[in-house]
């Protein structure tokens, strides 16, 4: 799930150029070629960025790899400089950077601007190849059958692509489809660095159950358009992959596991179709979905140090801006109001509190996500219900250190649906120690997530696997 919490007291801080007096050896040409490095820092996550420039006769060129969210070779469209001041495009992602050369220590003062947000990025050479170790990813042969496969989601007009696989031994087998985050995602649900789907089919595949997993609308090989979908327009999608599996003579039963987001659209898919015949909740919200996001916000805020009064200020302003999205249908309307609300939170911030949130229009500019069609169906949204009708069996996960899903309140809250619709056919397991995507955790916090070289623990694996072929 996206840590989508409006977390503003910590979300950002800014460099200003006081205009000072700069060394005359900045007027000295330097070799931009070569690599550069530098760290963001987005709220408690910090993703390292390089940028790869090169020189072709008095022309630059560059490419950018974010190797804590896996993404290489990023190309750039536009590479200036002019022996003091750095700009680069990266229209690919909407973002820019722009820095200043100080000669005497060989760096570059500057800063990230994406999608309206500005972040400090300070630049400096490095030769060190950055090796993402991921041992869990597996590698090619596969002991299995592997087929790419496309599927029509036929009321929204999108051919779905993805991958399914299968032993090699035998010819009908139980079929898991794989349901990923909130986020446009991959097959593989990558993120920072991680291929969580991929590790889990794997897995599976390897002990004797089928899997399909695919490209989100608008990613990877799949058509469509994500920034306009909510929770309800992907789980249309995920009920394609059921009816496409229902066509394949090799499926037999046929289960969802959904992870995060994925564990709110499973059920709504559930109930769509007669053909699910078990689902696992990999920490899925059980409460309120807008209850959730107040609570990660405190979660994540105490874990990274904030004082209880600054997170208390936060909840109030959330709340205040959640009220306003459930009870504004009108996008313009619900837009002014937040406005008003967010600009007199602004101006009633002291000097300090001012200079962690960033200039008013840098603060009001984190407003638009909660405009968002996704966020506006997302913080209404109640999980409980569609719990409620469930009548399969149900396996519900959660690692004891996921901040970004409270896990004893959203297991308790799962159970409570489960059992209040007379579903007998539940496990409920927390995993000590475990965080919001599984791994071994010290913390919990996102800030680890990239850092951690294991993808999923291999009691999660295994548990699952065990699960699945009980049923």
């Amino acid at each position: 799930m996206k840590t989508l919490n409006l977390y503003f007291i910590v979300t950002l801080a800014f460099v200003f150029f006081n205009g000072q007096t700069f060394s005359q050896n900045l007027l000295k040409k330097i070799d931009l070629e070569g690599n550069w490095i530098g760290t963001l820092n987005v709220s408690t996550i910090q993703l390292r960025i390089v940028f790869h420039i090169y020189k072709k006769g008095e022309e630059y060129s560059a490419t950018m790899d974010s190797p804590d969210q896996g993404a290489n070779d990023i190309p750039t469209s536009k590479v200036l400089f002019d022996g003091n001041r750095l700009e680069i495009d990266v229209p690919i992602i909407r973002g820019t950077y722009s820095g200043r050369y100080y000669v005497d220590n060989n760096f570059f003062n500057g800063m990230w601007s994406q999608n309206g947000s500005n972040l400090p990025l300070n630049l400096v050479r490095t030769n060190k190849i950055i090796e993402i170790n991921r041992p869990q990813e597996p590698k090619k042969p596969f002991p299995y059958n592997e087929e790419e496969v496309t599927f029509e989601n036929k009321k929204a007009g999108d051919q779905l692509s993805g991958t399914f696989t299968f032993p090699k031994k035998g010819k009908k087998f139980t079929t898991v489809l794989l349901i990923p985050g909130s986020g446009p995602h991959n097959r593989n649900e990558e993120i920072l660095g991680h291929k969580p789907f991929l590790v889990i089919s794997d897995y599976l595949t390897r002990h004797g159950i089928a899997v399909l997993r695919y490209d989100d609308r608008g990613v990877g090989k799949s058509t469509g358009y994500y920034p306009s979908a909510t929770s309800k327009d992907l789980a249309s999608d995920a009920v394609a992959a059921v009816n496409y599996l229902k066509t394949r003579r090799d499926v037999e039963k046929i289960g969802l596991i959904g992870h995060s987001e994925g564990g709110i659209i499973a059920p709504m898919v559930a109930n769509q179709t007669k053909d699910v015949s078990f689902i696992i909740l990999m920490a899925a919200p059980g409460i309120p979905c807008d209850q959730i996001l107040l609570k990660q916000a405190y979660l994540i805020g105490k874990g990274a140090g904030e004082s209880d009064s600054t997170l208390e200020i936060t909840k109030r302003l959330n709340e205040k801006i959640y009220k306003i999205i459930k009870e504004n249908r009108d996008s313009i309307q619900a837009a002014r109001k937040l406005e008003k609300v967010a600009s007199d939170f602004y101006e009633k911030a002291g000097p300090q509190f001012k200079q962690s949130l960033g200039t008013k229009e840098n603060f009001l500019s984190q407003l638009k996500p909660v405009l968002s069609p996704w966020f506006r169906y997302f913080i209404k949204y109640d999980p409980r219900p569609a719990l409620e009708k469930l009548k399969c069996p149900v396996l519900a996960i959660d690692g004891s250190k996921d901040v970004q899903v409270p896990p004893k309140e959203d297991l308790a809250a799962i159970k409570k649906a489960l059992n209040d619709g007379g579903n007998k056919k539940i496990k409920i397991v927390e995993f000590d120690g475990l965080n919001h995507l599984f791994q071994t955790a010290k913390s919990g916090l996102p800030s680890e997530y990239s850092k951690i070289s294991e993808t999923i623990s291999p009691k999660v694996l295994e548990l699952i696997s065990n699960w699945i072929l009980e049923q």
